[in-house]
């Protein structure tokens, strides 16, 4: 008997092709049935998570379980207010995590001075892990959706879960069993985001952005949107996105958790 193990196989032709439609299915799931996710399963997602690449096997991340209901009723409020962060049957807190590289140097005598390469990379990890970790648990049937609300009023997400120094909360996950079947959000084409040799030049960029609109409009269409928001399509939601900063406090509150960003 073979001693393989199966997770390790490379994939053959018929894996590939399901991971790719897998893949190409996520959607962002904002309501759930009440089955709860089983410890071997959001275990097994966690591990799935693990196996992301990681600079220099720092694995600068960790997540937070919340299941007290009170807490979780408080992170609803402080996210939006957004109801799935209290009814979903499963709530992460995804952390960027310097904490046990600080308490090891403490432990060596030496000083954490990582700047703000650091806390990139730590994000990025983060980042990596928690998308794996997403991957893992729809292909387990699952449906997520990211909190970026999160970091509305970080300083209190802070205090509320009593987060030490070096640890930097970063995103919500919601985890549950989809109780919708939302349509897919069209993305950017591809010729947009792939790029041979140089950066287009900034016509080009949107002429293809131009094109873009026209398959958004549709999609808007196909929701039942309101005919202004249609008529912008996604360049005018964008432009008007980036037009006024939001989360001002940020840096101040990263800092003040002991990022440094110089």
């Amino acid at each position: 008997m073979s001693s393989e193990n199966p997770r390790q196989r490379p994939p053959n032709q018929a894996d590939t092709d399901a991971i790719l439609r897998l893949l190409g299915a996520h959607r962002s799931i904002r309501s759930y049935t009440d089955d709860p996710v089983p410890e071997a399963d959001l275990a097994a997602a966690v591990q799935a998570g693990q196996a992301a690449a990681t600079s220099s096997a720092v694995q600068a991340y960790c997540a937070i379980r919340i299941t007290d209901p009170a807490r979780r009723a408080r992170l609803a409020e402080l996210t939006g207010p957004q109801a799935k962060v209290r009814l979903a049957p499963e709530f992460l807190v995804i952390c960027a995590d310097s904490r046990r590289h600080r308490l090891l140097c403490q432990r060596d005598n030496k000083p954490y001075d990582q700047r703000l390469e650091g806390f990139l990379v730590a994000a990025i990890d983060a980042a990596l892990f928690a998308q794996n970790m997403t991957v893992a648990l729809e292909a387990m049937g699952y449906g997520t959706c990211y909190i970026g609300g999160l970091r509305n009023h970080l300083a209190e997400v802070i205090t509320l879960l009593n987060i030490p120094e070096g640890v930097y909360p970063l995103f919500g996950l919601c985890v549950g069993k989809p109780a919708e079947q939302p349509s897919h959000r069209p993305r950017l084409p591809i010729d947009a985001v792939l790029f041979e040799g140089a950066y287009p030049a900034d016509a080009d960029m949107l002429e293809r952005i131009d094109t873009y609109d026209a398959t958004y409009r549709d999609y808007l269409t196909d929701r039942g949107a309101k005919p202004e928001q249609i008529d912008g399509a996604w360049s005018a939601a964008m432009a008007t996105k980036h037009a006024t900063p939001s989360r001002t406090d940020l840096a101040e509150t990263y800092i003040r958790q002991g990022a440094s960003l110089d």
